[in-house]
């Protein structure tokens, strides 16, 4: 009997270890897998990081490229700033036509002087067309400013005569006192209609003022 029960014994001490070995084996590789699926997730959330760090990237690069496009809108829109970009092709002209008329004047001195023959196959520098190009520079820079003054004189009169803000935006203006921009288009439609309508008035009168009086 005793040597059975030593078997039965050991029979069930081996099972036992092995069930422990087993279930530790289960463990490890349950805990090998968490460590997989650890792994996996922290990699996909450093590749989300870096697609969203590159994306701000593309995003940044993109408004710092289109703030050059912007400050060239305002810069074309602004005539003051027109009047400062022509003072460096003015100053070009005007040095250019000078010398070409220092030029002319030196060739034409030596040929009347007869120490130089007329050369018909060099072409003399165009003195009109340097002049031209500089009186055209000379024009738009006195439009530009001829603009800027105009702006300048309509916005004291908006100030003077419709103080009242107006709102740019198409949303409810926050301030009780200022107006939405389709009142301001009635209130400019009515002034124009009533300048217009003394102008008509005017020319009436003028012309049915006979000549003798």
């Amino acid at each position: 009997m005793f040597p059975q029960q030593t078997m039965m014994n050991s029979n069930l001490m081996m099972q036992q270890q092995a069930q422990q070995q087993a279930q530790q084996q289960a463990q490890q590789q349950a805990q090998q897998q968490a460590q997989q699926q650890a792994q996996q997730q922290a990699q996909q959330q450093a590749q989300q990081q870096a697609q969203q760090q590159a994306q701000q990237q593309q995003a940044q690069q993109h408004q710092i490229s289109q703030q050059p496009n912007q400050a060239q809108q305002t810069e074309k829109v602004d005539n003051i700033s027109k009047v400062k970009g022509l003072v460096g092709p003015l100053r070009d002209a005007l040095s250019t036509t000078i010398k070409t008329a220092a030029q002319l004047i030196q060739q034409n001195n030596l040929t009347d002087a007869g120490s130089k023959t007329v050369d018909h196959n060099n072409a003399a520098p165009r003195f009109d067309k340097h002049l031209e190009e500089f009186y055209s520079i000379c024009d738009q820079i006195e439009l530009n400013l001829k603009t800027a003054k105009l702006c300048l004189q309509q916005c004291s009169s908006s100030q003077t005569y419709l103080p009242i803000p107006v709102a740019t935006s198409q949303q409810p203006p926050p301030e009780t006192n200022a107006l939405t921009y389709n009142q301001y288009l009635e209130v400019v439609k009515l002034q124009i209609g009533y300048a217009k309508d003394i102008h008509d008035t005017l020319i009436c009168a003028a012309q049915n003022i006979s000549p003798s009086e």
